[in-house]
């Protein structure tokens, strides 16, 4: 029999402040149901407070924290910060299962294809590998959790890339079958929580979508698209032909000066790599205040896709006055004590007090070719500022995500025109039904 004292809920919590505040919401929530049911209290811990370090949002590098918690306890919860848990149900859930016995338990996701994000794991049937669906919430038995704690511990994972979180530890803790797989259980729901799909969940979401409040002003955001002469007639004109028009400050830079997009030559040579150098002198001319005074810089290649719009409703749950980096977080060497960084592809948002901090840190690039957003990763972990993840921007095209994880969301961004029609994908997954044109085409029912 299971006990709520039996269950550590672990809350996937950031360190900017707007996330640390739903995420106290969460550990409140349930900590008052455990107290209205007259039961002991689990332990609700938040992700970010087990350490002074980032690197503990990578899951694998707080183990061998966590295993400490398992001391008279059985199971490790992890839950997002939208993730709403009924208390009672969630007991009767995991009470189907041997707590003394190696568990990995959660909502099944799995690839209809090969992704890059996943280095095309599985290539031959993707579909047989299943991840958890985080928002849905997902656990590991304590005695799972203390045999991994106890491998971390003795040799830290050897990937350096952490791309996408939980297809990475599910393949980790499987070990190429020497570990358990992923066991999937219908009661963890990503349905919302006042949904009728909800009614025998143990979990639910409160909410898909970040709600602040009014979006901050189009004229709040600054954009700039890196390009270079070679794609100035395909990938530019895409961005003309889809949301360019949504900017109210947009500049594009380039290695040459072009008075029919028009262009910006920063005078720093095109690289076929990294681009850190232009990045850079970017946030130079952002941070000088002689083109836009705007409180949001966004800083975008030329083949990325993005809502506008939708950018800046989630900008408002973002103080600007705070140093604020969001965007799609990847990690490098996580267990090695090494840091996190905004992918560029995907869109990189800087509020102006990032950029004066970095600026007057005096941290720079390598070499012009260097990888700029690894470069920015490394300048923010020095200043002891936080990078903040957005589930809704993405490094790559939608067919490379699980189409259940994105028709629940309104994505802000993806990446690449490899093998699609980025017009009709900006089309299907990033414009609202007020976006379209008199006599357009209706936008897919999501």
């Amino acid at each position: 029999m299971v006990l709520m004292g039996d269950v550590v809920f672990v809350v996937q919590s950031q360190r900017n402040p707007y996330h640390t505040r739903r995420a106290e919401q969460r550990r409140e929530a349930i900590l008052h149901q455990a107290q209205s049911q007259q039961q002991s209290s689990p332990a609700v811990l938040l992700l970010h407070e087990l350490s002074e370090s980032d690197e503990n949002w990578g899951i694998l590098p707080a183990l061998p924290h966590l295993s400490t918690h398992c001391g008279g306890r059985s199971w490790i919860f992890f839950l997002d910060e939208e993730t709403n848990v009924h208390l009672q149900r969630l007991i009767q859930t995991l009470g189907r299962f041997d707590a003394q016995q190696e568990w990995f338990l959660g909502r099944c996701l799995h690839d209809d294809e090969p992704t890059i994000i996943h280095h095309f794991a599985f290539s031959d049937n993707p579909s047989i590998f299943r991840f958890p669906d985080f928002v849905a919430g997902w656990a590991l038995s304590c005695p799972l959790v203390k045999r991994l704690a106890e491998a971390i511990s003795q040799e830290p994972p050897r990937s350096d890339f952490t791309i996408d979180l939980k297809h990475e530890i599910a393949l980790y803790i499987w070990a190429e079958g020497r570990g358990p797989a992923l066991t999937c259980v219908r009661e963890l729901c990503p349905a919302l929580s006042d949904s009728p799909h909800a009614g025998s969940c143990a979990t639910a979401v409160t909410r898909h979508q970040p709600s602040c409040g009014e979006p901050v002003r189009r004229e709040d955001v600054f954009v700039a698209v890196k390009t270079c002469q070679r794609f100035h007639s395909d990938r530019v004109t895409v961005v003309k032909r889809t949301w360019e028009k949504d900017a109210a400050f947009l500049e594009y830079y380039s290695d040459v000066s072009d008075p029919t997009i028009p262009t910006v030559d920063l005078g720093v040579p095109n690289t076929e790599r990294g681009h850190c150098a232009k990045t850079f002198a970017i946030l130079q001319r952002f941070g000088s205040g002689s083109v836009s005074h705007a409180d949001w810089l966004l800083i975008v290649d030329d083949d990325t896709l993005i809502s506008l719009p939708r950018l800046r409703r989630l900008l408002s749950c973002y103080d600007p006055r705070e140093a604020v980096s969001l965007g799609d977080r990847y990690g490098y060497g996580l267990s090695q004590g090494g840091y996190s960084y905004i992918t560029g592809g995907g869109g990189m948002v800087f509020s102006r007090e990032a950029v004066l901090r970095l600026l007057s840190s005096g941290c720079g690039c390598y070499s012009a070719d260097a990888p700029d957003d690894m470069v920015l990763g490394v300048c923010l972990k020095q200043l002891g500022l936080t990078v903040t993840h957005s589930s809704l921007f993405h490094q790559a095209r939608p067919s490379d995500y699980p189409r259940e994880i994105l028709t629940r969301q309104m994505s802000i961004s993806f990446h690449k025109h490899w093998n699609i029609d980025p017009v009709t994908v900006y089309q299907q997954w990033l414009m609202d039904r007020e976006d379209w044109t008199q006599g357009g085409e209706a936008r897919e029912e999501l």
